[in-house]
């Protein structure tokens, strides 16, 4: 079913605030994104929504949300966007159409995880084998991503997969739809966080065959979007009920 724009407003306003209430925001800082169509109702990943910068995700509106295009211009909407906010997401928009919604995050855990020499989510766990060969890897960290260049060589890194592990940065998650990519954002985060506290056990992690990692990742496949569907449909609801102005 095709989303009207305050419907696509309305869900990416409905993650951030989710976001910011599981921890998964830093300050006012990092950013979500939507890709929209153009007028002939095709995505191309030259115009998307994303949160204006200043503004807590606690506190984002379907309407404080900002339509850039992929030069950076304003299209609907009164705030600004921060620099690497429109370069990172820029470049992945562009690079790949069809990874509509795009989260980037600091999130503790996961972020925890980019941090080590071995900072890879081992496949050794149920939540983590969702992304099993879904992960890419930049293990190169270029300080802040203030140039258009940057943000084409991380979605360079991103390739085909669905999340980008940034070197001693954060997270880069994509997906089809918003509840697609908030769904699995939070199973990440779950995933990174039983490794951190496995590992902070000093013992050893437990290894799953290969041939289970891939049959249990296809099992997964198949129920992933109705996973998503129910869990960012509860999302909503909550919400709506908690927190009614974020439609607005």
């Amino acid at each position: 079913m095709t989303q009207t724009m305050q419907e696509m407003r309305q869900d990416l306003a409905c993650a951030l605030r989710w976001a910011a209430r599981l921890d998964l925001n830093e300050g006012v800082c990092n950013h979500f994104s939507l890709a929209v169509p153009d007028e002939d109702g095709v995505v191309r990943g030259n115009r998307f929504l994303i949160n204006p910068y200043g503004w807590h995700w606690s506190e984002i509106t379907a309407s404080s949300l900002v339509l850039l295009d992929d030069k950076g211009n304003v299209l609907e909407g009164d705030e600004v966007v921060e620099d690497t906010a429109f370069t990172i997401h820029r470049g992945i928009h562009v690079a790949a159409p069809n990874a509509a919604c795009v989260l980037h995050t600091h999130m503790p855990y996961a972020t925890a995880l980019t941090l080590l020499e071995d900072g890879e989510l081992k496949m050794c766990e149920q939540n983590a084998l969702n992304f099993h060969d879904r992960i890419a890897y930049d293990t190169e960290y270029n300080g802040l991503s203030l140039e258009i260049a940057e943000g084409e060589r991380i979605a360079s890194k991103l390739g085909n997969r669905a999340v980008l592990m940034m070197a001693s940065h954060g997270v880069t998650m994509t997906g089809a739809s918003v509840g697609e990519a908030f769904t699995d954002l939070y199973y990440l985060e779950r995933a990174a966080m039983f490794q951190v506290l496995a590992r902070s056990t000093g013992g050893k992690l437990r290894t799953i065959p290969e041939d289970v990692q891939r049959m249990t990742a296809q099992q997964m496949a198949e129920e992933r979007p109705l996973i998503a569907e129910r869990h960012f449909g509860a999302l909503r609801r909550m919400l709506q009920k908690q927190e009614p102005d974020y439609m607005n």
